[in-house]
């Protein structure tokens, strides 16, 4: 599968995202870079992060932890590599955590993107479609996370969204034919 410069994977919780992302870098046939931007808070986190290597393992993926200098780890992608940052929405997270400038940290991410001679292949929470939370830190947690996806999607070349496991093309001409089946 020959990848674009920049791909968006979106979808909710659970949607398989992560495993639809992970099929696309496997089968283009460059090197793969994990670029993992979580961190284990709670025992639930811990668990998903180790599902996410246990999915990974033995597969020749390098893996970089980032949950901090997230694109200035991009920026370490050499040519002849494929980047899968997963996820948007914990970088996201930890910036706000920490009370960073998120959209400074966007700014910064989106030249490193777009100066990137490999193919970068983003995973992020979609959520337009939640409820909007009680609390004002959630309301602004989801109004930030529809901003950075937005502002995302639109330099991307490629955005697929997930549901079910299933991948719509928003954006772009993919070969989806070529990304295997989970089924």
């Amino acid at each position: 599968m020959h990848l674009p410069p920049l791909s968006l994977v979106l979808g909710g919780i659970s949607s398989g995202k992560s495993a639809f992302a992970e099929r696309m870098v496997r089968q283009c046939g460059l090197a793969k870079v994990y670029v993992a931007t979580a961190e284990a808070r709670t025992g639930v986190q811990a668990e998903q992060i180790s599902a996410h290597r246990a999915r990974r393992s033995g597969q020749g993926w390098r893996t970089v932890e980032a949950p901090y200098d997230t694109a200035m780890a991009l920026s370490q992608v050499e040519p002849g590599e494929v980047a899968l940052l997963d996820s948007v929405t914990l970088w996201l997270t930890t910036l706000m955590i920490d009370d960073g400038d998120w959209k400074e940290e966007l700014d910064i991410l989106i030249e490193v993107l777009l100066q990137l001679r490999s193919p970068v292949v983003l995973v992020s929470d979609d959520v337009a479609s939640t409820p909007v939370p009680e609390d004002a830190l959630s309301q602004a947690f989801q109004r930030a996370q529809g901003a950075v996806n937005q502002r995302l999607a639109s330099h991307a070349d490629l955005v697929v969204y997930l549901t079910a496991g299933l991948p719509h093309v928003l954006k772009g001409r993919p070969d989806l034919d070529a990304v295997d089946a989970p089924w």
